[in-house]
């Protein structure tokens, strides 16, 4: 008989902000905890297995398993073990926060939602009546995967006319939703990065030489450039990737807007991408052309930096204000990835349409992404996008009615919390969010509550006592600031703000922490 004998490799991961899953645990913040796990067992008595360890110190985790199977039988535990890549990543805490206020609607608790970003209006007549025409005369086969000709050919139009940058329709790849094109391009251009924990990279260069695999040094190379505040998922798609994050912070002093000078000092040679979202998601920042124009000045210096503009919101815009797409810039366009969509500015977020603009070299590497993972976009979807590029100039009336709306409602509560003591506000210049810098009430204690200490611990506090749901800012990389989403009536909005004002003012503003 022969004896088995399995022996596990002891891994180090970076498993951050665990309390995600559950959404906002009082206990996450502990910072010191040890959690053994078991494995299960149905082998016979003289099977030995060591339990795996997880000891979480300072949001960082060491996770040394090690399994040990002496036995007769040919039977083995089954691996329940993750991709390390996997566990590096956080969930997203606008979603975790929006199904937990969900959740608690649902329960009866009358919880008003102010977490996601997700227009309130339906989607045009027009958009909906395309679809449904679609569906009618048979259009549900598979498309092309880089999107229909007719949709391409649209976009290119677009472009063209609102954007002043010119793609040809192999240049262009839909996907299912604007954030598949930025993950898609992500992955296309960035590789495993050098920064990460030296003894990942100590077994992942063992394993390479036990299979005989070559690797160049440049392609251990990528850092991608993320300016906070950010879109939660900037820095987890970087991780996905096996690249780094680099996060330069903006302050709320200077409108959240990245500094080229910053810029400049913190870029090298495996700098690979620059991610710039204008309008922004948290702040509503526009970038104005004049800044992008001294940033472009500083991309043009390294010649292996990329550039993935996030247009998303470009329609969602307050006069004076003026969008100004990168890849228009001089020299711009051959290092540029322009990603917009149709979820925001034409309220269609449940129809999951998205696209990327760029060199065809770039944009034919997402598309194999693509091609190997989803394939090509709804076929309804992309019919109702063709109607919404035909509305007119930006969207035409039926978006021009809905930014009409969104800037009176920034306007509401740009005033009602300005009446606040120590609420620093930037007031947006687009996009559907405001965000507040409220840390001048950390440090208070609350009876039945407890300290609020954080951005978190605020969020928590307003959705037990005020039952209004928000996202804590550390979720978009600035920890003074909390973000509410305007994307909600007048009428929401006003009880939203009287409830956070009624909570707020219950708190006595103590040190700062």
């Amino acid at each position: 008989m022969m004896a088995a004998k399995i022996s596990a490799i002891s891994t180090t991961a970076s498993l951050r902000d665990q309390s995600l899953a559950v959404g906002f645990d009082p206990q996450s913040s502990t910072r010191s905890s040890t959690t053994t796990l078991s494995f299960s067992s149905k082998l016979n008595t003289n099977l030995s297995i060591r339990s795996l360890e997880t000891r979480r110190r300072n949001k960082s985790s060491t996770i040394c398993s090690a399994i040990i199977v002496e036995n007769n039988s040919e039977q083995m535990e089954l691996d329940t073990s993750l991709s390390p890549r996997v566990n590096s990543v956080k969930p997203s805490k606008t979603v975790a926060i929006t199904d937990q206020a969900t959740a608690l609607v649902e329960a009866g608790v009358p919880v008003i939602r102010l977490a996601a970003g997700e227009p309130d209006f339906d989607t045009p007549a027009v958009i909906a009546e395309a679809g449904i025409n679609a569906i009618r005369e048979g259009y549900t086969r598979y498309t092309p995967n880089a999107g229909t000709l007719e949709l391409r050919t649209a976009i290119c139009k677009k472009l063209k006319e609102e954007n002043h940058i010119s793609y040809t329709p192999d240049q262009i790849v839909v996907s299912n939703g604007a954030k598949q094109s930025i993950v898609q391009a992500v992955l296309a251009v960035c590789s495993p990065g050098d920064e990460v924990k030296s003894y990942f990279k100590f077994l992942y260069l063992m394993l390479i030489a036990h299979c005989g695999l070559a690797i160049s040094h440049h392609s251990l190379a990528g850092r991608v450039i993320i300016p906070a505040p950010f879109w939660v998922s900037y820095p987890e798609m970087a991780r996905l990737a096996d690249a780094t994050p680099v996060i330069l912070p903006a302050s709320i002093s200077e409108n959240f807007l990245l500094d080229p000078k910053l810029l400049e000092s913190k870029l090298t040679e495996k700098s690979r991408l620059l991610i710039l979202c204008s309008p922004s998601n948290p702040t509503g920042s526009v970038y104005p052309r004049k800044l992008l124009e001294e940033i472009a000045r500083v991309v043009a210096k390294h010649p292996r930096l990329l550039v993935l503009s996030d247009e998303i919101y470009e329609h969602i815009i307050y006069s004076p204000a003026v969008h100004t797409s990168f890849a228009s810039l001089p020299g711009m366009w051959e290092r540029t990835l322009t990603v917009n969509g149709f979820s925001k500015a034409f309220a269609m977020t449940g129809w999951r349409l998205g696209y990327i603009a760029g060199p065809k070299h770039f944009v034919t590497a997402c598309g194999k992404i693509q091609s190997q993972t989803t394939s090509g976009a709804s076929s309804i979807a992309q019919k109702a996008a063709v109607a919404a590029l035909g509305m007119g100039y930006a969207g035409g009336e039926a978006v021009s009615h809905m930014v009409k709306a969104f800037r009176e409602r920034r306007d509401f509560l740009v005033t009602a919390f300005g009446e606040l003591d120590g609420v620093k506000i930037s007031e947006p210049q687009g996009a559907f969010y405001l965000f507040l810098d409220f840390s001048y009430y950390y440090g208070s204690e609350v009876d039945g509550f407890g300290l609020i200490k954080d951005s978190e611990s605020l969020c928590r506090y307003l959705l037990e006592k005020g039952q209004v749901a928000l996202v804590p800012g550390d979720a978009f990389g600035d920890d003074t600031c909390i973000r509410i989403s305007y994307a909600a009536s007048l009428n929401t909005l006003q009880a939203a703000a009287e409830r956070i004002k009624k909570a707020i003012l219950c708190l006595k503003p103590g040190v700062s922490v």
